[in-house]
């Protein structure tokens, strides 16, 4: 029998948030493709959602430690109501940062959407840090073929609402917002063909290239691949986590 989450994973807990978000991701089969992002991810960090004190830093992101909260599939909001608003992978709230995390695992080598953006990411309510973020979003409205690797528009809209989470007075304290984009690199579709290494190297290239622009802005962004982050988590030493990663790396990484 398909085991649809890892072991430790909550699974009662996990299908309520992702029922919940508009990506049906369970009801549509979507989540049980070998190639689902959302299950990387989804079983990555949910297996955190009841042990939260366990989850060892981001990489990059040692100083705000430790974890208060963490939400799977959670919706953040634009400073107005209707229309759509973006739902992060995984949300992680700390004493000092609240921090947004957006994973890929085959998206960045399959061909890319087209673009539509609303006038309503213009408006005047992002403050005054947010230049290049705002940059990213001139950039795409002007060449939507700029990045075609890396979803810059899905970025950017992340970034501008985790900037008006963290304004809301319901916050005592200044939160820095924070965007974690970690990614997978995978040797094979799942039909056994290879993935190209000259897509790999334009997705490396694009995302150093976002962090250039989006570097010293209000929304801190931090990237990594999943290699770096499991070993990374490997080394904290506990066994239980240790388990966790082997599983992961089983799963979904095994050649």
């Amino acid at each position: 029998m398909f085991d649809r989450f890892l072991p430790g994973v909550p699974e009662p807990e996990i299908e309520k948030a992702l029922n919940a978000s508009p990506g049906n991701e369970i009801s549509s089969g979507k989540f049980d493709n070998p190639e689902s992002s959302a299950a990387l991810v989804t079983n990555t960090f949910g297996f955190f959602l009841k042990k939260r004190c366990l989850i060892p830093p981001l990489p990059g992101c040692e100083k705000y430690w430790p974890v208060q909260r963490l939400a799977i599939e959670k919706s953040i909001k634009f400073p107005w109501w209707g229309g759509t608003h973006p739902h992060l992978d995984c949300v992680i709230w700390t004493p000092s940062a609240l921090i947004g995390i957006e994973s890929k695992r085959y998206e960045p080598f399959r061909p890319k959407k087209e673009i539509n953006l609303s006038k309503s990411y213009w408006r005047d309510c992002w403050g005054d840090e947010m230049g290049g973020f705002k940059q990213v979003r001139d950039i795409i409205e002007e060449d939507p073929r700029y990045f075609s690797r890396i979803d810059a528009t899905q970025l950017f809209k992340h970034a501008f609402a985790l900037r008006t989470e963290v304004h809301r007075k319901k916050y005592e304290i200044n939160l820095k917002p924070i965007l974690f984009y970690v990614y997978a690199e995978p040797e094979k579709w799942i039909d056994g063909k290879k993935v190209k290494e000259s897509l790999k190297k334009e997705h490396q290239k694009e995302l150093l290239n976002f962090a250039k622009m989006v570097e010293g802005d209000e929304v801190q962004f931090f990237h990594c691949s999943y290699n770096s982050l499991l070993e990374h988590w490997d080394r904290s030493g506990d066994s239980e986590i240790q388990t966790h990663v082997l599983a992961i790396k089983k799963r979904y990484f095994s050649s």
